[in-house]
């Protein structure tokens, strides 16, 4: 099958290149990029006033399948994914049950391939049930697939086990993705420890609860020589820390999430659960802190932390309601709207935090925009206009803090392999 994506600007962060140029995909593959091909397509997508990008990869994905899919599954949030942009996700291990053997790694990855819809990497736990005991069997799920390691959700408390599972992970050639919360400190707190929550009457989570366990992470990973990389990073020093520890030259990336860089704990209105994620939404400094981090390259890429749960769930009020919000759907907006047209990234380096860093650190031969590379890819409108509205979610969540806010940039169509798996 020919596929021609024709009119659009080619995007691709492989070697910097911005160009206008169709793309001609053929099995799968990218055929040829260049001036107007002339070839008879079976498919058109037109892409003028568009960009043609990598398709976006998204290292922070909660699908909630097995186990809890009334609030997700494969399915619908690999539906989700591909209206988003995103062509390959990584699934957490925070499932139930938890994805600590092979054959849950497995269920996972068929139910993927049996959607058909974008590529579904399924994450492995680094202990047996999340308890933070004894490791799981990390070699059984390396030879089932996993691209990573994470006890995401949780963190594993006891450094010597945690030591275990790096020094596994180099052997395995494969990174540790890294929830940083230290337990005992956070205690019962559902946000950000500053005045304007105090006033609230909520118990509060501080920058330690973070910072403390970055600056662990980060000494093992000095120490085993682990690909280390820190999911969610929401202080200042959480920055701080990374840029010295890669000035040391330790193996260590990190990701921000939109609500990070975009919401401050004073944009919380109330007793609403849909403001309430984890690690919480912190203060202007702290915002500030992650887009000047973004901008300088310090932290490497932008994930979503999607976090699906029902209404009911979310609707008893914030210190009741599970932690998270969705952000699959809306993600590639919010950066053309709060980074990119804020002048922080250009839509290069949006390219390498959604596509290209991810893949180069997930070790995929994925995230660029380069003949004979697999034709994964994402036709993105930037200066459309829209309103965000849940009701028009394809992810089972509609648990979002940013329902009503205005945007620019609507992603137009998604290819995965070479065929269009969402076309708005």
């Amino acid at each position: 099958m020919l596929l021609l994506i024709e009119n659009g600007t080619v995007i691709n962060p492989g070697d910097g290149t911005e160009l206008k140029a169709d793309v001609l995909v053929e099995d799968g593959k990218i055929k040829k990029i260049g001036p107007k091909q002339k070839m008879k397509a079976d498919r058109v997508v037109d892409a003028a006033g568009c960009y043609v990008m990598p398709g976006f990869i998204d290292m922070h994905v909660h699908l909630r399948d097995p186990g809890q899919e009334h609030k997700e599954t494969v399915e619908t949030g690999s539906q989700a994914a591909a209206r988003g942009g995103f062509t390959t996700i990584v699934a957490m291990p925070n499932t139930k049950p938890v994805v600590d053997n092979a054959d849950v790694v497995n269920y996972v990855h068929n139910k993927a391939k049996d959607v058909r819809r974008v590529h579904v990497l399924q994450t492995g736990a680094v202990t047996r049930g999340q308890r933070g005991e004894e490791l799981a069997d990390i070699e059984a799920m390396v030879e089932a697939g996993i691209p990573a390691i994470s006890e995401d959700g949780k963190t594993v408390m006891n450094a010597q086990l945690y030591r275990e599972a790096m020094t596994l992970a180099v052997k395995y050639d494969i990174p540790v993705l890294s929830h940083c919360e230290d337990v005992n400190m956070a205690g019962a707190g559902v946000v950000n420890a500053d005045k304007a929550m105090k006033k609230m009457k909520f118990a509060g989570i501080s920058n330690a609860v973070e910072d403390v366990i970055i600056a662990r992470d980060i000494m093992l990973a000095k120490d085993t020589g682990a690909a280390l990389h820190l999911c969610h990073c929401s202080t200042k020093d959480s920055v701080r820390l990374v840029e010295l520890a890669k000035q040391e030259g330790i193996r260590v990336t990190a990701e921000a999430c939109p609500h990070h860089f975009t919401l401050t704990s004073e944009d919380i209105p109330g007793d609403d659960a849909n403001y309430k994620m984890n690690p919480p939404l912190r203060t202007k400094e702290d915002v500030q802190a992650l887009k000047e981090g973004l901008k300088a390259g310090i932290i490497d890429v932008i994930a979503t932390d999607h976090a699906p749960h029902t209404a009911i769930e979310k609707g008893v009020g914030i210190k009741r309601a599970p932690f998270g919000i969705v952000g699959l759907e809306t993600a590639a907006a919010l950066v053309m709207t709060e980074l990119v047209n804020q002048g922080y990234l250009t839509v290069m380096q949006m390219a390498e935090k959604m596509s290209y860093n991810p893949a180069k650190i997930l070790g995929l031969d994925k995230g660029v925009v380069e003949e004979g590379k697999p034709a994964d890819l994402v036709v993105f409108d930037p200066k459309k206009q829209y309103v965000i509205d849940p009701s028009e979610f394809y992810s089972k969540g509609k648990n979002t803090p940013f329902a009503g806010r205005k945007v620019k940039g609507v992603v137009m169509a998604t290819i995965v392999d070479g065929k269009v798996v969402y076309e708005k």
